[in-house]
């Protein structure tokens, strides 16, 4: 899976213009979150159809930065996302972003977008 991260100014309907544009690339949303700092905004987007996402978001003109997320299912159980996250600190890696994709009887599901995927995936085994 990719995350789209974008920069917009933190004003009405910004979001929704960036949200029209992907709608017409037809790309389907897995993960999103969305916050501003003042007068900026950051809009980060998981797809798995990455190429779809870069050509709508390069066509309507905008700076993006594309990186690799891991996937990783965890009990839903307390102290699953805790043991997680301490095993990649404990090896050295940082998460610069997090997002609960879904849960269902099999677990949670999380995406996890790391300084270095490499060694994440082996910390978590995978």
């Amino acid at each position: 899976m990719k995350e789209f991260s974008v920069r917009l100014s933190n004003r009405p309907g910004m979001l929704a213009a960036l949200a029209e544009t992907l709608a017409r690339a037809e790309g389907n949303i897995d993960a999103l979150a969305a916050f501003g700092f003042d007068d900026e905004g950051m809009v980060r987007r998981i797809v798995e159809d990455a190429d779809r996402a870069r050509r709508a978001l390069v066509e309507a003109g905008l700076a993006v930065t594309e990186r690799e997320v891991l996937t990783t299912v965890l009990e839903d159980r307390p102290g699953s996302l805790a043991k997680m996250t301490r095993q990649l600190a404990n090896a050295g890696v940082n998460i610069d972003a997090v997002y609960l994709l879904r849960t269902n009887s099999l677990g949670m599901e999380f995406a996890v977008a790391v300084s270095d995927p490499d060694l994440a995936r082996d910390s978590l085994g995978g």
